[in-house]
Order: structure tokens, then C-alpha cells, then sequence
């Protein structure tokens, strides 16, 4: 069963194609990735699936849902959670804040609930503070709740930026760069939440990345963009041995 299908996706920005015909097929409950040169058209994509760009040409498909003019308030509402390259954290708000926060859309209540502070409006707060704890634990962010984001370590508020998206409950999440900066113990935590999400929440997980061993290791499907253009798909296995991909991609490395 096909979650999520890209379909003949082109991107173009005044006159120059940022994405060209692109395809894509994401399984539910995967690790799919998606690698490339720097300026491939990864992010573009991500853009597009979660609707901060809306494609020139094209259809991107959730299910039965069309996202291909969707908000990024309506995908969200969709299941679809997205963190981001650089960091979309409330710098002056703490950890916990931040998470409050991003449980807003869930907070549909009437203004009378919220002045008086009853019924609805104090079950949802419970819910979402409940959800929001889970969050917490899960990414062992329990000992940096009360600090602010901006007092924390760049590893620390990449793993809060995940957080955030998690919030969201989501079912598909779109992670974009999320170890980019990180050493290399952060970046065995960020992999570590990641296949615990896959194994232990049932997310199906798009993921963005660099670190070509990372990728090689956890992915069970890999795309390869180059300029924009689809280039490379398959296993792990059948990326690394693609000569198209050797020549663009991993010849690089």
C-alpha cells in the first residue's frame, strides 16, 4: 500500500526548475531517505510535501487526500509533521513552552471555555500537557524542560526541533537535515529516536540527510535527486551499486 505518491512533481522558480518530473512512491511504516549533491532538490521537496511550496506540474497524493495546493496548516491537520534544517524554536520560551505551543491547532475550544477555564478547555490542556510529557520522555528531554531553548546546546535544540513535530502526532514526519551539526554521539541519540519512532510509534519517517552512513544504515528505501531530477532509487544496496548515483553522489564522498 502506497502512504504518500509524488507524481511527475516539477518546481520552477522564475524560469529555472528546482525539482523536474520527480516520482516517488513512500511506503507506511519505513525509513525512506532522500540524499543528493548540495542544491539537488531535497528541500524543495520536503517543501512541497508539506505545503510551503506547491508544485508548477504535478500531484502529491496522501492517501486518498490531495496535498498538491494544500496549507501547511491543512497537512498538518493530515497527520504530516515536519522539522526543520534550521531551527523553527522559540529561542526565549522553554523547552516545555515550546512543545505547549505547538499543540495549538489541537486547542479547539470557545472563548467563554477559555476565561472561565472549564470543562473543555481544562480537558484539552490535560491531554495536550499529557501528550507533551510523552514527547518529553521519549526524547529524554526531561532534564532541559524548564530552560530556555536558547540557553541550550545546538545538539539539544535539534533534538527539541524533533520534539516539536512530534507534538503533532503525526503519522508521516519529515525530518530535514536532523543530525546536520551534531558530533557523533548526538548523532547516534538522533538515530537511535529514529528507529524507535519506526518500531515503537509506527510513524513512517521521510528523512533528509547528509551522512551517507547513516542513511546506508538505517534507510529501507532511498531516493537520489541530482539538479533536481530523480536519479537513483531502491534498497540501500542498489543506490550504492547505481552508477548514476556513484557518479553524481557517492563518487563525492
Amino acid at each position: 500500500m502506497t502512504y504518500l505518491t509524488v507524481s511527475d512533481v516539477t518546481l520552477t522558480f522564475g524560469g529555472l526548475n528546482a525539482l523536474t518530473d520527480v516520482n516517488m512512491d513512500i511506503e507506511p511504516g519505513i525509513i525512506t531517505s532522500i540524499i543528493g549533491p548540495n542544491g539537488a532538490g531535497k528541500t524543495s521537496i520536503l517543501n512541497c510535501i508539506s505545503g510551503f511550496y506547491h508544485p508548477s506540474k504535478g500531484e502529491i497524493r496522501y492517501g486518498r487526500r490531495s496535498l498538491t495546493k494544500a496549507s501547511p496548516h491543512q497537512v498538518s491537520n493530515y497527520g504530516i509533521a515536519r522539522a526543520f534544517q534550521n531551527l523553527e524554536l522559540f529561542s526565549g520560551l522553554s523547552v516545555l513552552d515550546n512543545l505547549m505551543l505547538a499543540r495549538h491547532q489541537n486547542l479547539n475550544y470557545s472563548i467563554l471555555h477559555a476565561v472561565f477555564y472549564f470543562g473543555k478547555a481544562a480537558r484539552l490542556e490535560a491531554e495536550n500537557r499529557a501528550y507533551v510529557e510523552k514527547v518529553i520522555d521519549f526524547m529524554e528531554l526531561e532534564p532541559y524542560r524548564k530552560m530556555m531553548v536558547g540557553n541550550l546546546s545546538y545538539g539539544v535544540q535539534k533534538r527539541v526541533e524533533v520534539a516539536r513535530a512530534l507534538t503533532l502526532a503525526p503519522r508521516l514526519l519529515l525530518l530535514d537535515e536532523p543530525m546536520a551539526g551534531m558530533n557523533i554521539e548526538e548523532k547516534e541519540d538522533i538515530v537511535r529516536f529514529i528507529l524507535d519512532l519506526k518500531k515503537e510509534w509506527n510513524i513512517t519517517v521521510v528523512l533528509v540527510e547528509h551522512d551517507l552512513g547513516v542513511v546506508m544504515d538505517i534507510s529501507d528505501q532511498i531516493y537520489v535527486l541530482d539538479f533536481g531530477m530523480l536519479i537513483g532509487k531502491g534498497t540501500p544496496d542498489e543506490v550504492a551499486s547505481n552508477p548514476k548515483v556513484i557518479d553524481a553522489y557517492i563518487g563525492e564522498e
